[in-house]
């Protein structure tokens, strides 16, 4: 299959399939009131209990002040909660609500879902071969900033 995109530039590409990925996961989460900014949080809440905010951040690929902001807008939809680690008094763990963790099961096969279809008609070894490549640039990119 011939490309119709050979002279638009990869990092175009990338950001274009992005931004209509989270414009449609935001249609379809707008009935439980969240962003896909912050399903990723409480996806990753939902897949592994309480973890610290800097954790959050890390798995989330977000920094930290991105990382306060959504959890505070969370914490207002009552959707999350934080108490202080007993090992280490800086450090807050963040974990679902009942409320939480009932919308978080019922938007996570939303987003898998919405996955399959975006990738219908790819095979499984391309889709493996192309978070290769994008593990890769994601790699580049870090190396570059930390040189």
């Amino acid at each position: 299959m011939q490309s119709q995109h050979k002279d638009v530039s990869v990092g175009f590409l990338i950001n274009q399939t992005s931004r209509k990925t989270i414009n449609l996961l935001m249609h379809r989460f707008r009935q439980f009131d969240i962003t896909p900014e912050q399903w990723s949080v409480l996806y990753q809440l939902f897949e592994e209990g309480g973890i610290t905010q800097k954790v959050l951040a890390r798995r989330t690929a977000k920094d930290q002040p991105t990382t306060a902001r959504i959890l505070d807008i969370l914490m207002k939809k009552e959707l999350i909660q934080k108490q202080m680690s007993e090992t280490d008094r800086r450090a807050f763990i963040v974990s679902l609500t009942e409320k939480g963790e009932e919308i978080a099961s019922k938007t996570v096969p939303i987003e898998a879902e919405t996955m399959k279809e975006i990738l219908a008609g790819i095979e499984p070894a391309e889709v493996e071969r192309f978070k290769e490549v994008l593990e890769k640039l994601s790699k580049n990119i870090d190396d570059i900033i930390n040189s």
